[in-house]
């Protein structure tokens, strides 16, 4: 199991460095482009909304292909994407060649989660699927740094070139170590959309899309709270940023134990604990160690909530489960975009840059009161009985 899931990983961990390494090289990009900041913002948006048309899109064209070339080939489209962005001569084709690389990004995960938990041993689904994501939380660590800084110090182009080259490494070792699965219980297209009936599928996106805003919503503006608020330095912020990287990767870890024994309770219990994380940080930001905590926390539970969501939308989706689970990558993209548009209003209105992390915690309730509408108890099983795997 150990080199498929490294696999995975390594795709993962290109997907969240592209995803987040852009956000930082902004005014580069707008210097060499000639293009104001705000401007080439869209650029953010424009690999958002490649994420959310990709991740249905790309999932249901794929269907009939075995899970190992179509992973294969979603990576090899990621890395395409990301080279012609290094290539991009003009600010129009870079915002189309960020949309193109956002097109697999969901639906790499929701196949990659469906993988993961097919060759996890019995009773450790979610925590296999946590070790995909680790990739992801890691580039948060590593390689969104490392990608800033040569973006800053050389080109931006440097910058996405590499994760090209990321994502020609995952596409060759997804070929190499994934193994040929059996995954033909998964009925056809009619089949899959029909499981898109159920309310209970529709509640769990309900609550990535308003409770994992909450996160967003913060973390959005979380510089500004860092420079103008903690009172750090600008040379402050990228090791302050690693430390919210490693509360991500902290968060996966402890959230795939977590969702093995009972996701729908564990999410019960993230999503109240990110409300509370987040009036403390509101709270106490002003003073710089308990800043630096609570933004380890609150990126910490924040990401700990994917696990259980992954996991809970496969079980919910018998017989979709790679459209299901790809559609709920939609649903986190949904939330990144509400969550950032949603901490700025107040901002935009003269309150102070605490106020995104109140609006987070309001959010997280949210997504609270929508998960206490869910039922049933194969959602809230251990993961052991949840499941079947090349095991059973």
């Amino acid at each position: 199991m150990r080199f498929p899931v490294f696999a995975l990983a390594i795709g993962a961990f290109g997907i969240g460095m592209t995803e987040f390494v852009a956000m930082g090289l902004l005014p580069e990009i707008a210097q060499t482009l000639r293009v104001s900041i705000p401007t080439a913002g869209y650029l953010i948006s424009a690999y958002a909304l490649g994420v959310v048309l990709g991740a249905p899109t790309l999932t249901v064209l794929a269907r009939k292909l075995s899970p190992r070339l179509t992973l294969t080939g979603l990576m090899t489209l990621f890395a395409l994407g990301n080279l012609l962005s290094a290539l991009a001569p003009s600010y129009p084709l870079l915002l189309l060649t960020r949309i193109l690389a956002g097109l697999p990004h969901g639906a790499f995960f929701g196949a990659g989660a469906v993988v993961a938990a097919r060759l996890a041993p019995r009773g450790r689904e979610a925590q296999t699927i946590s070790l995909m994501f680790l990739g992801l939380t890691f580039a948060n660590v590593v390689g969104v740094p490392l990608g800033t800084y040569l973006g800053q110090h050389d080109s931006w182009r440097v910058t996405f070139a590499l994760v090209a080259g990321i994502g020609t490494l995952a596409a060759l070792s997804v070929w190499r170590w994934i193994p040929p699965l059996d995954l033909a219980q998964q009925g056809g297209l009619r089949a899959q959309l029909q499981a898109f009936r159920s309310p209970q599928l529709w509640r769990i996106m309900g609550v990535a899309m308003i409770g994992l805003a909450g996160m967003f919503a913060c973390f959005s503006y979380v510089t500004p709270l860092i420079t103008e608020v903690a009172g750090f330095g600008a040379g402050a912020v990228t090791p302050i940023l690693m430390v919210a990287g490693l509360g991500m990767v902290t968060g996966n870890l402890v959230g795939g134990r977590m969702a093995d024994r009972a996701p729908l309770t564990a999410t019960y219990g993230l999503l109240s604990a990110l409300a509370l994380v987040l009036l403390v940080l509101a709270a106490t930001a002003h003073h710089p160690v308990a800043a630096i905590v609570m933004i380890f926390m609150f990126t910490a539970v924040s990401f700990a909530l994917t696990s259980p969501l992954q996991l809970m939308i496969i079980r919910a989706a018998q017989g979709a489960e790679t459209l299901a689970a790809a559609a709920n990558q939609s649903a986190f993209n949904i939330a990144n975009a509400l969550g950032a548009f949603l901490g700025g209003v107040p901002l935009a209105a003269g309150y102070g840059y605490t106020s995104p992390a109140l609006v987070g915690a309001g959010l997280a309730l949210g997504g609270l009161i929508i998960a206490l509408g869910l039922r049933g108890s194969t959602l809230n099983a251990a993961a052991s009985a949840g499941l079947s795997s090349p095991h059973d």
